[in-house]
């Protein structure tokens, strides 16, 4: 079986994403007037919420075929859901495994990111 392979993934540069670009992004799971708060945790450090549910919609939408700004707004997702411990609790590695193309994607940002810290 061909396996396709995430490109995109070797071409990051984590310029990272202000809270604003998040709480944007993050603007597409909600309804219309709705807004996600910005969140204190116990470090100190802020962190946008509605980011891990966002990141699930984007990866279905690049699953479909969209690329472009989905990668880009995958990218941004990273340095959150690091922070909060997603791939504490789901090692890169099990998100590179097996065949689903956005899972791939997102543990190979995540890797690198990882891997750059």
């Amino acid at each position: 079986m061909h396996e396709k392979r995430c490109d995109y993934a070797s071409h990051i540069s984590f310029k990272g994403a202000t809270m604003d670009d998040l709480a944007s992004i993050n603007q597409k799971i909600l309804a219309d007037g709705e807004s996600l708060p910005l969140v204190q945790l116990k470090d100190g450090s802020k962190v946008q919420t509605g980011t891990v549910a966002t990141m699930l919609r984007n990866i279905a939408l690049y699953n479909a075929g969209e690329r472009g700004d989905i990668e880009r707004q995958l990218e941004a997702a990273i340095p959150t859901v690091a922070k909060v411990g997603l791939f504490d609790l789901f090692p890169p590695e099990e998100w590179i495994a097996g065949s689903n193309e956005g899972r791939r994607l997102v543990g190979m940002l995540a890797a690198r990111h990882l891997a750059l810290k």
